[in-house]
């Protein structure tokens, strides 16, 4: 790298030290907890769909849940003048819900060339934090609809949109709940979406799903939709109205909500996705104090490197209250009597 882009370099580093309330970040620290949170925020930042969660700091590795819920009704009555004692019942739920925590690595580099090339922005600085924070967003979006393993070594490869570094919130209902996960229609391996299909529309999909959910947890609840499945749902709706612009507004207003459910697309959400569970049920833990840094010049590679590890988790808080199917199951008219 140039002299200057060294220099700009250097600031990265110190700005990142100062940040991090640490003398060196060219040997691996520990992220103060109180900063950890600060850090937790930032990446957060970088996501709409991560900012309408819970991302969590917890001590252990593994444990139970930490966000209550009432499991059901806990109101009656016990005629207590005979031998009857009242008994309570269990606030939190009858089934102990856990979770663990798993070493997650976020290793990235920059080429000296890049660095060259970068170092010309006053707020180079900013913009480097900026766009780690927002690639370990995105890769918490990817493994939290996507993730089902945990392997020791990982295969970006084999497997693009890291389902091998975590178990994501399908994968802990698969472990947890199974039942709240349909996997096929009358077709045996087989969901299919559409005329002639297990469900007619989206609005009907959302409708049979949602009994899977007790009456007591259906409070906030939101449709996460694949654009995908929206696309063919709003072509369909459009295709009929021509260009009437009162059959236009009826189409969309028609788009609000499926099966009397407000709905969302996240980013890097599956194609073919279907979830209803409240927002505030989906947690990312982080292990407090986890969180593991370094930066390093690799002359031997013409890059800069920076190591981030950190021990996180995927969970639902309460399993009762998340229905969904599997994504890679459904199947849609493929326009010549057929389904793809």
């Amino acid at each position: 790298m140039n002299t200057y882009s060294r220099q700009q370099y250097q600031n990265l580093q110190a700005a990142i030290a100062l940040g991090y309330s640490v003398k060196s970040v060219t040997q691996q620290f520990s992220v103060d907890p109180s900063v950890e949170q600060d850090l937790q925020d930032k990446i957060v930042e970088q996501s709409e769909f991560l900012s309408n969660i819970n991302v969590l700091t917890v001590d252990e590795m593994k444990g139970q849940v930490i966000l209550g819920y009432a499991n059901g009704p806990v109101s009656g009555r016990t005629d207590t003048s005979g031998d009857k004692e009242r008994v309570p019942k269990n606030l939190l739920g009858m089934d102990a819900n856990d979770y663990e925590l798993h070493k997650t690595n976020s290793d990235v580099y920059m080429t000296y060339a890049h660095l060259d090339a970068w170092a010309k922005f006053n707020d180079f600085d900013i913009r480097y934090v900026r766009y780690v924070h927002e690639r370990i967003a995105n890769d918490r979006e990817l493994i939290g609809w996507n993730g089902t393993s945990v392997a020791v070594d990982t295969d970006i490869v084999a497997n693009p949109l890291l389902q091998d570094v975590n178990k994501g919130w399908m994968q802990y209902m698969r472990e947890k709940r199974a039942a709240n996960i349909l996997t096929e229609g009358t077709t045996a391996g087989k969901i299919r979406v559409g005329t002639g299909g297990d469900f007619v529309n989206l609005d009907h999909a959302v409708s049979d799903l949602l009994q899977g959910i007790p009456k007591w947890l259906r409070k906030d609840l939101v449709a996460l939709v694949g654009d995908e499945l929206i696309g063919r749902e709003a072509t369909a709706l459009y295709k009929g109205v021509a260009d009437d612009p009162n059959k236009k507004l009826q189409a969309t207003a028609s788009l609000d909500k499926f099966g009397g459910i407000p709905w969302d697309t996240p980013s890097n959400y599956p194609g073919r996705g279907l979830v209803i569970t409240p927002l505030s049920n989906l947690s990312i833990y982080v292990q407090s104090g986890s969180w593991r840094r370094q930066l390093k010049d690799k002359p031997e590679k013409d890059r800069v490197e920076d190591f981030n590890s950190r021990n996180e988790g995927y969970v639902v808080e309460n399993a009762e209250a998340f229905v969904g199917w599997e994504f890679d199951n459904v199947e849609l008219p493929d326009g010549a009597g057929g389904w793809q």
